[in-house]
């Protein structure tokens, strides 16, 4: 045999396994594969190399660090133990020895994997199990799971929504918020990030539409800000219109027992849709939900492309979430020493001088606003122990660079001390705070 385009003999002998069948093929002659795929665009790869060169140019160039460690808050990177400040690790759980347990129990008990989706033959008691714990643990009716909040944003629109309705969307909204909103026909109004006013206006102007969802983060990941979801659902009420929050950065923690942003503002029971992931604060490995009342969680079983075409949610991320709502359902330790640390932090860092957006939220965001700057400076911490990472433009607005630290209930007191000083020592160094005269106290 010759190959195709090459013309090359290169005969490769290997047995293989006795098929099904009455007959056994044995030395079976495989042909090597040419060194170079021969019909490949050169001119598309050429114009993404280019693309690739402005970004690079323009400092834009997003890197990716080996961690060869466990996810915590000492981490192992390029043969070096840093300080980790830039997890979604809230509650300190993605490597916690119950959670580890819970998800070695699961493979034993379940398997690996299912090889399905949901309704074929990929529900295991235990992915039922996870459900009905979500929807308790955040007062909701019923819930259905994902294997990504990617997937549960964009998954969530277009069943339920159509040309006669209306999606009102918070300005800064998460871009699996934006991408869900893009698959849906329905009518499509943005309001100014937490603007209670526009929002008003455009539930005015969507006034004759069929039905109307609000749809915003819970706490949004850039900032830390928290939606004044008080003032959201006063505001759905008047004008008969469906809330909708990501939980994504709130779930497991914010609130007095942690149920998240829908706790934190006191409308537990005034919100119609929460979606969230299990990547984050609780457990942090992945998968995604969307919790809500039964009949909407039905209609989504029935018509939710990213649910009805997805594998099912692995057997160990589900028992080891199902451990980590037990957990947080029986104390709330964790999420207590959460809120400190945040205090702690915050309220340092800003005595130091640095330019931090307010809140409560344990997303810290450290202002630079100048994109080089914040990597610099993110690659000065790295040297001194400290792993964080700069955010710049297209993940913020230009203009309003970041570093954006992310506190967890596993930092101790010595942890966040390090931190700060280390950042106020870069901070002096690149002229992001002025330098203490010599003699001053």
């Amino acid at each position: 045999m010759r190959h195709p385009h090459t013309g090359n003999q290169k005969p490769v002998t290997c047995n293989l396994p006795p098929p099904l069948t009455n007959y056994t093929i044995v030395n079976y002659q495989l042909l090597s594969l040419p060194p170079k795929a021969l019909h490949m665009n050169d001119k598309f790869v050429d114009r993404i190399k280019n693309e690739l060169s402005e970004i690079e140019a323009a400092g834009l160039m997003k890197r990716e660090r080996i961690i060869t460690s466990e996810q915590g808050p000492e981490i192992q990177v390029n043969g070096k133990t840093v300080l980790n400040f830039c997890a979604n690790n809230y509650l300190g759980l993605s490597s916690h020895p119950k959670v580890i347990e819970a998800a070695h129990k699961a493979i034993d008990e379940r398997g690996y994997g299912m090889s399905s989706v949901r309704f074929i033959c990929g529900t295991q008691d235990i992915h039922k199990q996870l459900e009905k714990k979500l929807a308790d643990f955040l007062g909701m009716e019923d819930t259905i799971l994902y294997v990504a909040a990617f997937d549960a944003n964009g998954g969530l629109f277009e069943p339920l929504f159509g040309e006669q309705d209306a999606i009102i969307s918070d300005a800064l909204n998460h871009a699996s918020i934006i991408d869900g909103v893009r698959l849906c026909k329905a009518q499509r109004f943005r309001y100014e990030h937490n603007n209670m006013a526009d929002l008003e206006a455009k539930l005015k102007e969507s006034a004759n539409c069929r039905s109307r969802i609000i749809a915003t983060d819970g706490s949004f990941s850039m900032d830390g800000t928290i939606a004044q979801l008080d003032k959201i659902c006063d505001l759905a009420d008047q004008y008969d219109a469906i809330v909708m929050i990501d939980e994504s950065h709130s779930s497991g923690f914010l609130g007095k027992t942690g149920r998240g942003t829908h706790e934190y503002r006191n409308v537990m029971g005034r919100i119609d849709i929460i979606t969230g992931t299990l990547g984050k604060a609780l457990g942090g490995a992945s998968g995604g939900f969307t919790s809500a009342r039964k009949e909407i969680v039905e209609m989504l079983r029935q018509r939710s492309r990213p649910y009805l075409f997805s594998n099912t949610l692995a057997p160990s991320i589900a028992g080891a979430s199902i451990a980590v709502l037990d957990m947080l359902t029986e104390t709330t330790t964790l999420r207590d020493k959460l809120e400190y640390n945040t205090k702690y932090f915050r309220s340092k860092m800003t005595d130091a001088g640095f330019d931090i957006k307010s809140g409560d939220h344990p997303i810290v965001p450290i202002m630079l606003y100048d994109a080089v700057v914040a990597q610099n400076f993110a690659a000065k911490l790295l040297d001194e122990g400290v792993y964080v990472i700069g955010f710049f433009f297209p993940v913020v607005p230009k203009g309003l660079a970041r570093i954006r630290v992310q506190l967890s209930a596993a930092h101790e007191q010595q942890h966040l001390d390090k931190a700060i000083e280390a950042f106020t020592k870069i901070g002096k160094e690149l002229g992001v705070l002025t330098p203490t005269p010599k003699g001053a106290l």
